[in-house]
């Protein structure tokens, strides 16, 4: 077995189920450097489509449906489908993670197979809920927008962990309470109860995923000789995601995760104390 190859073909399939049996299994043999060669395997491909284009409609942002009344079934579906897209698409990101930049020490080969783990078991909690409402994954349309940033970021390890956990996991963080505030009025529906114990388990991991991201942004910088918070400045600005002053700024959960105050000031919180 070359590793490497297991999650090529983890990466162009699009059954969860086959994910997670090749997850479980990499898991398992992660300190077996020899399954880790990349000489023995393939080099990194370049991938045109996500995995999920052969059963979802993939639209341009702008045209999705809006997530607005949650009161009926469809219009809660809307939601815990854009959601789950989410998490299927963090599957196959933190796939890439390991796939892509093999450059990487044994530990960030193990951080992320642990995070594909948890937006696998993520994915399946949503996706249960989904199916009590009586819709699946596919059912509506939906964008590629981790995907084209995947993409983006393919040359650098470095670009990856600042643009995917820590701009828009990070930025999942500051989303994840304010669904929740939405969904509260309607919490006697039991499909909604569900859905709002799964967003509270997928908040607690996913600070712990852009710690991850964290960690390893700041090794890199280390080793590059770089400062982190100019480093993660330029890096949004180069990729134009730099954002305007805004309310909601997870303050408590970005510290958690290994923001700094001085960079969270910078990104809008108005306090921030160390």
């Amino acid at each position: 077995m070359n590793g490497y190859d297991e999650l090529e073909t983890a990466l162009r399939s699009g059954d969860p189920d086959l994910k997670e049996g090749i997850v479980g299994q990499l898991l398992k043999h992660c300190n077996t450097e020899e399954i880790w060669r990349s000489d023995t395997g393939g080099s990194p491909q370049n991938f045109s489509e996500p995995s999920y284009a052969d059963f979802c409609r993939i639209v341009d942002p702008r045209d999705l449906p809006r997530r607005r009344n949650f009161a009926s079934d469809e219009g809660l579906a809307v939601l815990v489908h854009s959601i789950l897209h989410i998490e299927y698409s963090a599957v196959d990101l933190a796939l890439d993670a390991v796939y892509r930049f093999r450059e990487m020490p044994a530990e960030y080969r193990r951080d992320w197979l642990e995070v594909a783990a948890d937006e696998i078991r993520h994915f399946k909690m949503l996706r249960e809920v989904l199916g009590s409402l009586g819709y699946d994954y596919g059912d509506f349309p939906v964008h590629r927008g981790l995907f084209d940033a995947a993409s983006h970021t393919a040359g650098d390890v470095l670009d990856r962990m600042a643009v995917i956990p820590r701009h828009y996991e990070a930025t999942g963080l500051d989303v994840n309470p304010q669904i929740v505030r939405k969904l509260l009025p309607h919490r006697s529906r039991p499909e909604v109860g569900r859905l709002l114990e799964a967003l509270e388990v997928i908040y607690r991991e996913e600070i712990e995923h852009v710690r991850k991201g964290d960690r390893w942004f700041r090794y890199l910088c280390e080793r590059r000789g770089l400062e982190p918070g100019e480093t993660f400045r330029k890096i949004l600005e180069r990729y134009d995601l730099r954002k305007k002053r805004r309310p909601g700024l997870n303050v408590t959960a970005r510290k958690a995760a290994g923001f700094a105050c001085t960079e969270l000031r910078e990104l809008g919180a108005e306090r921030c104390e160390e």
